[in-house]
């Protein structure tokens, strides 16, 4: 599998006290380690297990993932911002591999 691939839709300007929509999806496969290949044998689980959105630095939206979410895993959420900063996303993977990205939005 190529590495996973994070994209994120944030709006680039907002007004102060805006609730803004967050949009996440992230190319993995997210094999639930009950399925065989052609052989027979299990397909080793690998499943991203949390995500994390952060504002400056403050967690503002966090879940954890079961082996039951689907492939490409697409998250939509809402956040206030009152302020400019810096959304920070992760996603952690079973095996311990870590994605990030970061997006800028300037609050006029």
């Amino acid at each position: 599998m190529a590495d996973p691939k994070p994209r994120v839709k944030v709006p680039k300007k907002a007004a102060a006290g805006e609730v803004i929509t967050i949009k996440t999806l992230i190319s993995h496969p997210m094999e639930s380690g009950q399925r065989k290949d052609k052989e027979g044998n299990l397909v080793p689980r690998q499943i991203i297990n949390k995500f994390t959105c952060e504002f400056n630095g403050q967690v503002v939206f966090s879940c954890d993932m079961d082996p039951a979410v689907s492939a490409n895993p697409y998250m939509e959420f809402s956040a206030k911002v009152n302020e400019t900063g810096t959304f920070k996303f992760t996603w952690v993977d079973d095996d311990g591999s870590v994605y990030e990205s970061e997006n800028k939005i300037t609050v006029e």
